[in-house]
């Protein structure tokens, strides 16, 4: 059986902190991320930015950084003239990055206690670069699928992350497919969150108790939940999967803007989504154990739902 890393943390009922936004708060520190690579580019051109947000979330208070890898793959790369070498490379220094920031963190914070790296891997749909990640309205072939992810997977488990993230998934056969990847890599674990065209599907519109039965059980999968949609979705689809899984559930929305593909921007819905920590009684009465930001959210949110996690309240 591969060591699960989230089974200590998560005992006694506790939550485990994710970080934020990563690409966004990259941006908002004053990177250009209108670029097919999106993070990725910064792997390139500012490193050191990276593992300074890193290091940001951990002072916020997170207890778990994901890596810049979301978007990193080697056919983004090749488009950059990369070879495959190079492109593991790369990635393998997006796990590093955060490792090194976790280190700084420890070194002035002897009681931080345990502090974890999730390798982030992304669905296909964000290679794409056009927002497909919030709709799945694409088809390849499984084992191009698997193609696709392992070089990324290889290099993040060499390089030494805790857990992968498979997040953002929006379609049931890339969500297959990873699971194939998995195990080919069999002292790995990972957590599933999914995109959602509502609280009961996924964005390609494949009911979410298809994914759940097919993730469900297997010994590698130790969370499965959501991210990167609306905080007012979050709720209803965190009831949803709780009633078909007793698998600790994540949960790291956006700020509840909708993502323009062409202009590669957040823009407001005009609905006010609140805060994270305004919603954090209500994911944890539904079943969230791993609770963070996604798109558009900063180290000031965290630090508020530290704060929160932290009342006698919570």
């Amino acid at each position: 059986m591969p060591h699960n890393p989230l089974a200590a943390l998560l005992a006694e009922d506790r939550c485990l902190l994710l970080d934020g936004a990563l690409a966004t708060e990259l941006e908002r520190r004053g990177c250009d991320l209108r670029d097919p690579l999106w993070s990725a580019k910064v792997l390139l051109e500012q490193p050191r930015l990276i593992r300074q947000v890193h290091l940001d979330y951990f002072a916020a208070g997170a207890q778990c950084a994901i890596t810049a890898s979301y978007q990193a793959t080697p056919l983004g790369f090749a488009a950059r003239g990369l070879d495959m070498a190079r492109s593991r490379q790369l990635i393998a220094r997006s796990a590093q990055l955060a490792l090194q920031a976790r280190a700084a963190y420890r070194a002035t914070h002897a009681q931080a206690g345990a502090l974890l790296v999730a390798g982030s891997i992304g669905p296909y749909g964000a290679y794409l670069a056009d927002g497909a990640e919030y709709r799945g309205d694409y088809a390849l072939p499984r084992a191009a699928l698997r193609e696709f992810h392992r070089p990324r997977v290889a290099a993040l488990v060499e390089a030494g992350v805790d857990l992968l993230a498979c997040e953002t998934q929006p379609s049931l056969p890339e969500v297959a497919a990873l699971l194939d990847v998995l195990q080919e890599f069999p002292q790995a674990v990972a957590w599933f969150s999914f995109t959602l065209r509502d609280a009961a599907h996924l964005s390609d519109g494949t009911p979410l108790r298809e994914a759940v039965a097919l993730l469900d059980g297997h010994p590698q999968v130790v969370a499965l939940g959501i991210n990167c949609v609306a905080p007012a979705l979050a709720t209803d689809a965190l009831r949803h999967l709780g009633a078909l899984t007793e698998l600790p559930l994540v949960v790291y929305p956006n700020a509840g803007e909708r993502y323009d593909a062409d202009r590669k921007c957040w823009q407001a819905d005009g609905a006010d989504a609140g805060t994270l920590a305004d919603q954090l009684d209500a994911w944890r009465a539904a079943g969230a154990r791993l609770i963070g930001g996604c798109c558009r959210t900063t180290p000031q949110d965290i630090a508020r739902l530290a704060q929160r996690l932290a009342s006698p309240q919570a």
